[in-house]
């Protein structure tokens, strides 16, 4: 498989979205969080684009910030992206969903609400997954301190 230049797919992106794209290099395109969802259905549909496969979503806590890493094949073409985007606060972080995009993302963003405590907004179904409502925290976070472990 080979790697799509980022920076041509982020020229492209900034000729339909001028205010989309906050940062780009040969490795990932950074779009602003508001645009991810409009950036990511343009991403699958675009003629010679066409990431039509999520390969996987993941989250990144920076600290001051969190990534959302999402990771896209084009099945058709046979190139791949990481596309990602940044949510600042660490009370109520929130993405757009890609949900609508592609349906593989539905457990995925789950995943990362349950155990990140990044909210998807328009996720259909956005709940916790592996841990019960009302457990403490969200654990992947460097800030986390487990209050349930034995001392």
């Amino acid at each position: 498989m080979t790697t799509l230049v980022s920076s041509l797919v982020a020229e492209r992106l900034k000729e339909l979205f001028p205010d989309a794209v906050a940062e780009s290099d040969e490795a990932r395109v950074i779009v602003k969080s508001e645009m991810v969802a409009e950036v990511a259905a343009f991403l699958k549909s675009a003629e010679g684009l066409e990431f039509d496969y999520l390969n996987a979503i993941s989250g990144v806590d920076c600290g001051d910030y969190f990534e959302v890493v999402y990771h896209l094949t084009s099945l058709k073409h046979n190139h791949s992206l990481v596309l990602k985007t940044r949510c600042s606060g660490r009370e109520n972080p929130t993405v757009p969903s890609v949900t609508p995009v592609w349906r593989g993302a539905e457990l995925q963003e789950r995943e990362m609400y349950d155990l990140m405590g990044i909210r998807f907004a328009g996720h259909p179904n956005l709940k916790r997954i592996f841990l019960w409502e009302g457990f403490p925290g969200h654990p992947l976070r460097k800030d986390w301190k487990d209050d349930l472990s034995p001392s």
